[in-house]
């Protein structure tokens, strides 16, 4: 086949592709290829390659011809073109052979395109050869400007870095060929940011070039380009903004605004009182920016803590202070960082100083005593009124008030106006040894004003108390006792304080030192044996012995008491043990104890049983006080519990009942006259009103109380009597005393009790004297 590529322009550069023949060949023949054209041997085919430029504006841009070296000129012949981007990017002309590209072409998209071309017989309709295969390559044009990969850029140096110190590297990738001369070299420069920093023009390393300060500007704005084709006419450029951060260093050192602060404190504020803040500024940030606050001279007044959230110098009082004593204080305070490296030391030589006054404002104190504690001492058995000690406060104050003193809580001493502390009740070192007070003392021009001190007062020992048995003895001796036996060894106390150890000596009354029928013998070590002087005991002759014992002691001046020992007469077993005896009084005491504790139970069950028998009839005199609510009496007095509803309320008295109590008797022939009158008493207490003029009755009240203007709007009680429609006793009137029998006896009327006791004096005293 021969073929023809005819390429008018490239690069602005004319060029003639000249014709050649394809031929189908042999891989080993040797070919002669013509100049500009490319051959290669594949499968036993010949084919060769194209190449368009991309981004032709050309519609129908004409790339080469197909031409068979059969094809006579008759247009007998077709070529169809196979392959991806046949008919839609590359079309042919089915005559010539020409091909064209309709399509814009972008390497970056397809840089290669592989294709078949095929020659037909139009009129068989049968290939005259075999496919072909040919490439068609896009050639590259310089149509992509450089572009930043890793955008946004940012970074971080420290301050005061050195020239030459790497900061960040840019990079820009262009889409061209790298290998088409120089479309994708790329160049870099910096726009701004001059004069402190610079860029490497072919890696884009940006550096350093000159020391920048934190604190004047903290960050800046550097503007990079990129340009291809190494920077030739041209060459297209791409830009980027790098953000460079300065990051802190100690470089400042703190500094105090203030030179002179002035503060304030009270006398009575407490150790430990804030009184002030002083501040240092630093213009580092961070933990550079950490300051300690100290005094210069080391103050014992004073100290100053740092606050570590707000860097605030915190001054405080070690210990109160006083106006009277130093009304002002000028103290000297540092300040320095906490975190400084030793490159940078440089920075932090001289620290920074102010100076703080501090004025001590004037309180109105309590008294203060000359002592933090007194201790008085006198004598037990003091007389009432002895002197025991003297306090004495002051006020702190200018103004010097006149002090009162006062005693809480004390019925053994008290003081007077001055401090003078005496006795009010006699002391006894054995009852109490030591005495706790407290002294209050109050200033006169302000009682608000008080202070209170301790007293300790000690009771100093007098030889007041003379010896005595340290315990009890229950001492037995053997009827059949020998002279010179042991019967008791003996010891004293003495309850008085004593300067040296105690001595006790005891001796035997003067009296009974020769008649005793037992003597004693001091052991000189505060003890003393008691020994059986005679023979021939008897229990039923003399069974207990009473002995004086004298015990002196070693006081100034010295004491004796006399203390008696008794002695019972032992019938002693053959051993000669005094067990028995002893035994058989412990049971005895023991007895005793038992029936005590016994007597004193039954006594209480006693007790117990009385209250309760006094508790039961009181319950049961409860229970029958009122009787008629278990009983009926059958009585013309009845009970309701219910409550009323109003003035329309027709249901308030219970009919039933009063009906219930209403026994009607016929009227019986007059006994006696006492007997029938008492008959007739007992049956007034049982006879209820007659029904019938009973509800009359109630009806003609209900009436006139609904008519009453005057009745009240609200429920009432109201009490009616009602006699009833006759007394079956008759009546009592001296009126019908004429038709009576004139002879009738009123004696009777003695018998009826005290009720009718006027009756009987009237009736039983008047008639015999009519008579």
């Amino acid at each position: 086949m021969n073929c023809c590529l005819l390429l008018p322009f490239l690069l602005g550069i004319p060029l003639i592709w000249p014709c050649f023949t394809a031929t189908e060949i042999s891989t080993t023949d040797e070919v002669k290829h013509p100049v500009g054209s490319h051959f290669r041997v594949k499968r036993g085919w010949m084919w060769n390659q194209f190449f368009v430029p991309e981004e032709m504006n050309k519609t129908n841009y004409h790339i080469g011809q197909l031409r068979s070296d059969l094809d006579n000129g008759n247009n007998s012949f077709q070529y169809k073109l196979l392959g991806a981007g046949a008919g839609s990017i590359f079309v042919i002309d089915e005559r010539t052979g020409d091909i064209y590209a309709v399509q814009k072409l972008d390497r970056e998209e397809r840089s290669l395109y592989t294709l078949r071309a095929q020659v037909i017989d139009s009129t068989t309709g049968r290939a005259v050869e075999p496919e072909s295969e040919f490439v068609i390559r896009v050639s590259d044009i310089n149509d992509n400007e450089p572009k930043f990969l890793d955008e946004p850029y940012e970074a971080i140096v420290p301050e005061m870095s050195p020239e030459g110190t790497l900061v960040i590297q840019v990079t820009a990738n262009d889409a061209d060929d790298p290998s088409s001369g120089n479309n994708a070299r790329l160049l870099y420069s910096l726009l701004q940011g001059q004069p402190y920093f610079s860029i490497e023009p072919t890696t884009g390393v940006i550096r350093i070039s000159s020391k920048m300060d934190r604190e004047l500007q903290d960050e800046y704005w550097v503007i990079i380009q990129a340009k291809d084709m190494i920077g030739l006419p041209g060459a297209l450029s791409g830009t980027t903004s790098v953000l460079i951060k300065l990051s802190d260093v100690n470089d400042n050192k703190p500094i105090f605004k203030e030179r002179l602060y002035r503060l304030t404190v009270s006398e009575s504020s407490p150790a430990g009182t804030s009184i002030g803040k002083i501040m240092a500024y630093d213009n580092d940030i961070g933990e550079n920016a950490e300051m300690d606050y100290s005094i210069e001279d080391d103050s014992q007044t004073f100290d100053i803590i740092t606050n570590n959230e707000t860097q605030e110098g915190i001054v405080i009082l070690k210990k109160k202070v006083d106006f009277e004593h130093q009304n002002q204080y000028r103290i000297r305070a540092n300040v320095k960082n906490c975190h400084v490296d030793e490159k940078l030391m440089e920075y932090h030589v001289e620290a920074s100083t102010t100076l703080i006054r501090v004025q001590v404002e004037d309180e109105d104190e309590p008294p203060v005593f000359l002592l933090p504690y007194y201790l008085f001492e006198i004598f037990e058995e003091s007389p009432h009124g002895s002197f025991v000690g003297m306090v004495s406060a002051i006020d702190p104050d200018q103004r010097k008030s006149p002090i009162r003193y006062s005693m809480t809580r004390s019925k053994v001493f008290s003081i007077d106006t001055n401090g003078t502390i005496i006795t009010t009740n006699p002391l006894d070192r054995e009852i109490s040894a030591w005495y706790n007070l407290s002294i209050i003392a109050t200033e006169k021009y302000n009682v608000q004003q008080i202070s209170a001190v301790p007293v300790y007062v000690q009771v100093l020992n007098v030889n007041d108390h003379a010896p005595e048995f340290s315990e009890y003895y229950d001492t037995y001796v053997c009827e059949n006792a020998g002279p010179g036996q042991v019967v008791q060894t003996i010891s004293a106390v003495d309850r008085d304080e004593s300067i040296e150890d105690h001595h006790f000596y005891f001796n035997l009354p003067v009296e009974d030192t020769k008649n005793s029928s037992f003597i004693i013998i001091d052991n000189e070590d505060n003890t003393a044996v008691i020994l059986t002087n005679r023979t021939g005991f008897s229990v039923q002759e003399e069974p207990v012995f009473y002995m004086s014992v004298l015990i002196a002691d070693n006081g100034i001046p010295s004491l004796t008491s006399t203390n008696t020992l008794t002695i019972h007469i032992c019938d002693c077993d053959d051993s000669g043990s005094t067990h028995t005896c002893r035994n058989k009084d412990l049971t005895l005491a023991m007895g005793f104890r038992t029936e005590v504790i016994l007597a004193i139970l039954i006594s209480i069950m006693m007790i117990f049983g009385f209250v309760f028998l006094i508790l039961g009839l009181k319950q049961r005199r409860k229970q029958t006080l009122f009787p008629e609510k278990g009983e009926d009496f059958r009585e013309n007095i009845f009970r309701y519990d219910d409550e009323g509803g109003g003035e329309e309320d027709t249901e308030a008295f219970d009919i039933a009942e009063l009906r219930s109590s209403t026994i009607l008797r016929e009227r019986q022939t007059r006994k006696t006259a006492p007997a029938e009158i008492r008959s007739l008493y007992r049956q007034s207490l049982q006879v209820g009103p007659d029904s019938a003029i009973f509800r009359k009755f109630i009806l003609e009240k209900l009436e006139e109380a609904n008519t009453d203007p005057c009745a009240p709007p609200f429920d009432s009680l109201q009490t009616y009597a009602f006699e009833g429609t006759g007394s079956l006793a008759g009546s009592l009137s001296s009126l019908g005393s004429a038709v009576s029998d004139q002879d009738e006896n009123y004696d009777y009327l003695n018998e009826l009790g005290p009720r009718f006791k006027r009756l009987a004096c009237m009736f039983g005293s008047a008639m015999p004297s009519n008579n």
